[in-house]
């Protein structure tokens, strides 16, 4: 059995976990999601591979993507 089929979030609406923006009115269901990845069992594989893949959208991790930007490690090629 691979992580995704253990996810908390398997039985959710997956619209919850991409919110239209960051702020104002998406805060609420950003917060909802983040709850529900709080008590996933595999919150650190769900959130290794959003990191790893560079996954633009969505809540993954517990992770919106302005957190997931700030934890970027920057290409030192500047690629």
């Amino acid at each position: 059995m691979n992580w995704h089929e253990r996810a908390a979030c398997r039985s959710e609406d997956p619209e919850l976990f991409f919110p239209v923006s960051d702020d104002g009115s998406s805060l609420l269901q950003i917060e909802r999601a983040r709850r529900i990845c709080h008590r996933c069992p595999v919150l650190h594989e769900c959130r290794g591979w959003a990191l790893r893949n560079g996954e633009r959208d969505g809540v993954w991790g517990g992770l919106t993507p302005r957190q997931r930007r700030e934890m970027s490690v920057p290409d030192p090629a500047g690629a």
